[in-house]
């Protein structure tokens, strides 16, 4: 312990060493990422300011910022880096990640990422900046390949329905609990989970049915007794966590003799040789799907994966991609059961599901369509035959397998070895750059993968101490294995798997480069076009932020190495929460939670922890404005918390005479919570936040503030100081961690000093993290998806505080400017005191459906043929637009954005005036693709070229979608989640 302090000081005085130096250097550096990060430069920005009536950026700021809670005096030196100086300095500092041959297991393995998908899907901006398929019209591409990822599971598990991904293995039997609350509506209060599974999905399962109150039982479960009417749902490991694989046929069908749901944790890769789930019984099968593809990172970001029969689709969690048609009856994809979403279902949700992991869906996904069946089972085949060579070598060496039963891991006995044979056999394992499972004093595991290779065999050999003529004869052993079987015949896979032709077609690296790239072509991404969507900030996701992730010192790390092999992650976890730390105005950060919703689940099992620690044990109201942020109802019913809506003003600001009613009269001596989002999905700053948080600290409650609109604060605001107590920062927003389509995401949460001793913790191996008294455990690796944590690293170092402040401010005048420019033509329902907005506002277009018929829906159409994506709709306010410009466009694009929906008011205007049928105009019918106007007929009254060339730019620069206007109600009343065939996709 000694030595590690040592090296810890060593590292920061070399840092200090080289920060003083360079803060010396006469040279500034000119690659600096500010001026490459924020889209309008200072000549632009004067413009701006004096259409927003201001005469400088600061009394700019001054106007829009509540004076009791601005931050002027803040400030920071520190060094700021340019780019390439940057990069170097990361490569340097992640070196210290100690690269091992990783056989841990436990959920985690590595993989062969194909360098096609490596150069056409990970780093290609058409795939990683897209924001979630709302707009289906211009997300074919992506929605496509999750189909691909559906059709896979659904295959390869033997379930009737899939969704298009979950978090992480551990979240995805969380949610499992939570579907069984929904399916017993909350009669049955226990849950049996084998003792055999996960650790780390124990663990995040039990934390997840604590909230529900759910009792969960971790025994054996062909010991339990199912028939107790208490218990909703069993749940296994297949093979389990030491590799063992084990028969649940009649377990399954006990469960369903006594209306108990089974879900089954599955190695996706070993179904191709085990009996799928499906036909096991199952009701639920769900796992990750890592070793298609997606590197270790640490411990992420995965595709987890969540399979089930059809008769459950309404209260499966997670987004699921169905099958509809548009409006010239071409087969189309789409989001299905849009309902069932948390922002919709609110307090009524089991589930607060938003982000998943959609950008790694599609890396799976393409992994499968590469391979192809023959593919996938001769890698399973070729994993499992070396698993087989490895133990007959371990028995020959004297050690003794635990189980006969396996796919790929071993569990063995290393009791020759003496008392603490584990160990021993560990470190010998270690020494030869080889990391293992210890499991306890005398027994390991040994997980094996597909960049398993002989030499890494021979190395476990000479660790066992194999005589010389053993390690030499590797063939012979082969040959030994090929003759065995290690899975009982009984449960070896016969059913076919993956026969759509979508899985036999592109696996020549010209083909599948050409596949992918289609798919891309139908989709809009930050690499076309601005993509405005209110409480999403859509910013710039820097090339030199995104590419160290593809670095093997930061990808090819497993999340429970020991904790002297992962330096590098350390300096990069302790200066990004200390960062976070100081830009929030808290006391300490846990990174823990992978998803926005993950956040604010674990912020609010904080605040529980916290009062029941005091005997508070009747605090159990939780305060949400309807401002607040979709997901706020749905984490605090699963935290077990009684929820309580405070009413807004007129003018979009909380109504404090109704909170004081609330916290009086309706919860009185029991609020536990107040979630604010700040500013508010209404786009304003509440002038009086600080005294709302002092009237819900009189009351004994806790202030959890909602990050979701952080933009809008960097360096202008300490939420600490105006009463925060918790606040989860979504890093895939502020921090410029990429949206992908749908996830990856990083939720992070920041605390006061109270709160430190009740993080999250972690009940695997390796490095420790979370308090004293943890809560538990809500993400699968203790950092969750730590392999994208140096992108937001990278954008605060090479920002700076100074240049994160001025990006809140930009980000501010950007939607400021946008504010002015339309408000002569359109509506904007909300308006601070100074009729400022924050970093979005909402445009108000519902009095168009009396005046012209037009609905929001049709605005949101028509910007497709400007090349547009459009902005959030619907909410928080229905027939509403929110509107988001981030900090990086540039005033080109933000006047073009403009002009787009200029024309678009004018295009109303036309059908009020009655110039322009109400029926039969250019928005009731957008989009149009290029098939439809390329026909010989045109019967509308309104000409091809006013159709798709509105307005004068989109004649040299144009996104065409694929498809017409999408029937929704369609998809939903013929409801279909696989893959269509193979004539849609030519």
């Amino acid at each position: 312990m000694m030595q590690k302090r040592q090296l810890a000081k060593a590292a920061v005085a070399h840092r200090m060493q080289l920060l003083q130096r360079r803060l010396k250097n006469a040279f500034p550096h000119l690659d600096t990422l500010e001026r490459r990060h924020l889209g309008v430069d200072d000549i632009d920005q004067q413009v701006m300011l004096r259409t927003v009536n201001a005469s400088s950026m600061q009394g700019f700021v001054d106007s829009v910022i509540p004076r009791a809670i601005a931050e002027k005096d803040v400030e920071v030196e520190e060094e700021i880096p340019g780019e390439k100086g940057w990069l170097d300095e990361l490569s340097i500092i992640m070196s210290k990640n100690k690269q091992m041959k990783q056989c841990i297991g436990m959920g985690f393995h590595e993989t062969k990422l194909p360098s096609v998908i490596l150069r056409n899907v990970i780093e290609s901006a058409g795939w990683y900046t897209p924001y979630t398929p709302y707009q289906a019209e211009i997300a074919q591409g992506r929605l496509e390949s999750l189909m691909n990822f559906q059709q896979m599971v659904i295959d390869l598990t033997g379930m009737g329905l899939a969704n298009a991904s979950l978090l992480d293995e551990a979240t995805a039997v969380g949610e499992a609990i939570a579907m069984s609350v929904a399916h017993t509506k909350g009669k049955k209060r226990k849950v049996i989970l084998d003792k055999r599974m996960h650790p780390a999905s124990i663990a995040v399962a039990t934390t997840r049915a604590q909230g529900f109150g759910i009792e969960c039982l971790v025994q054996d479960v062909f010991e339990s007794d199912l028939s107790d009417p208490e218990v909703g749902l069993v749940a296994v490991q297949y093979p389990d966590t030491h590799g063992d694989v084990h028969d649940f046929k009649a377990l399954f069908a006990t469960a369903k003799e006594h209306g108990v749901l089974s879900c089954c944790s599955a190695d996706l890769l070993s179904l191709t040789m085990l009996t799928p789930p499906g036909e096991l019984g199952a009701d639920i099968a769900c796992g990750t799907t890592q070793r298609f593809g997606v590197p270790l990172g640490f411990g992420g970001p995965h595709a987890a994966y969540f399979a089930t029969q059809q008769s459950y689709a309404r209260i499966s969690p997670g987004r699921i991609i169905g099958v509809s048609k548009d409006a010239d009856g071409q087969t189309v994809f789409r989001m299905a059961l849009q309902t069932r979403e948390q922002h919709i279902k609110r307090e009524k949700a089991t589930s607060n599901i938003c982000t998943a992991q959609a950008l790694l869906a599609n890396v799976a996904a393409f992994y499968a369509v590469w391979h192809g069946p023959k593919g996938l089972r001769a890698i399973a085949e070729d994993i499992n035959c070396k698993a087989k060579t490895l133990a007959l070598g371990l028995e020959k060496a004297g050690f003794q397998l635990k189980s006969k039963n396996f796919f790929d891991t071993l569990w063995v006995d290393c009791s020759h070895l003496g008392a603490d044979g584990g160990r021993v056999f560990t470190e010998r394992c270690c020494a030869e750059g080889i990391n293992i499972r210890q499991i306890s004093d005398v027994e390991v595991g040994i997980a094996l993968d597909e960049c398993t290779e002989e030499h890494h065999l021979q190395a476990f050999f000479r660790a066992a101490s194999l005589p010389a003529e053993g390690s030499d004869s590797m063939l012979e052993l082969r040959t030994e294995a090929e003759k065995t079987s290690s899975i009982q015949h009984d449960l070896q896979r016969t059913s076919r798997f993956l026969d759509h032709p979508i899985f036999s077609k592109y696996h020549n690296e010209t083909d599948m480069m050409r596949y992918i790239y289609r798919l891309e072509r139908k989709d809009l991404g930050l690499n076309s076009a601005m993509i405005p969507l209110g409480s999403c900030t859509m910013k710039l996701n820097a090339a030199s932020e995104m590419l160290p992730i593809t670095w093997p010192s930061i990808n090819s790390i497993h999340p429970y190495a020991p904790e002297d092999q992962v330096d590098g992650y350390k300096v990069l976890i302790k200066d990004l929460e200390d960062k976070l730390t100081a830009l929030t105005g808290m006391d300490a950060t846990c990174l823990q939670p992978n998803s926005g919703a993950q956040g604010e689940y674990a912020g609010l099992r904080v605040i529980k922890a916290y009062h029941e620690s005091r005997g508070d044990f009747e605090r159990d109201g939780c305060i949400v404005p309807s401002s607040a942020h979709g997901t706020n109802p749905a984490s605090a019913i699963m935290c077990g918390m009684k929820l309580a809506v405070v009413k807004c003003l007129p003018d979009g600001s909380i109504d404090v005479v109704d909170l004081k009613k609330t916290i009086d009269e309706k919860l009185k001596g029991r609020v536990a919570a107040f979630m604010v989002t700040y500013p508010s999905t209404f786009g304003i700053f509440d002038e009086n936040i600080k005294e709302i948080t002092d009237m819900i600290h009189a009351a004994g409650g806790l202030v959890y503030v909602d990050g979701a609109n952080f933009n809008a604060q960097m360096g202008l605001t300490l939420p600490g100081k105006y009463g925060g107590d918790v606040m989860h920062l979504n890093l895939h927003k502020t921090f410029s961690i990429p949206h992908g389509g749908g996830g990856p995401g990083m939720g992070p949460i920041c605390v006061r000093s109270h709160l430190v001793p009740f993080l999250p913790s972690t009940a695997s191996p390796g490095i420790k993290c979370g308090g004293d008294k943890p809560f538990g455990q809500v993400s699968q690796a203790p950092y969750g998806s730590a392999g994208v944590l140096p992108i937001s690293w990278s954008y605060m170092r090479m920002m700076g505080w100074k240049g994160l402040k001025k990006s809140s401010a930009v980000a501010l005048l950007n939607a400021n400017y946008l504010m002015e420019r339309l408000s002569s033509e359109y509506a904007i329902l909300y308006k601070g005191d100074k009729g400022r907005c924050a970093h979005e506002f909402i445009l108000d277009v519902r009095p168009f459906k009396k005046s012209a018929g037009i609905e929001v829906e049709d605005i949101a159409k028509r910007l497709i043929d400007y090349s547009f994506h459009a902005p959030t709709m619907s909410f928080p306010v229905p027939g509403t637009l929110m509107i988001e410009p981030t900090e990086s466009e540039s005033k080109t694009e933000l006047d073009r954005f403009i002009n787009a929906l200029l024309s678009i008011r004018a295009e109303i205007r036309q059908i009020e005036n009655g110039e322009m049928s109400a029926t039969d105009n250019a928005l009731k019918n957008a989009p149009h693709t290029m098939a439809s106007i390329a026909r010989t007929e045109w019967t509308h009254p309104y000409t091809r070229e006013q159709a798709v060339y509105p307005v004068e730019s989109l004649r040299s620069n144009k996104v065409w979608p694929t498809c017409r206007r999408i029937d929704s109600a369609y998809g939903d009343r013929n409801f279909i989640c696989s893959c269509p065939p193979i004539e849609t996709y030519l």
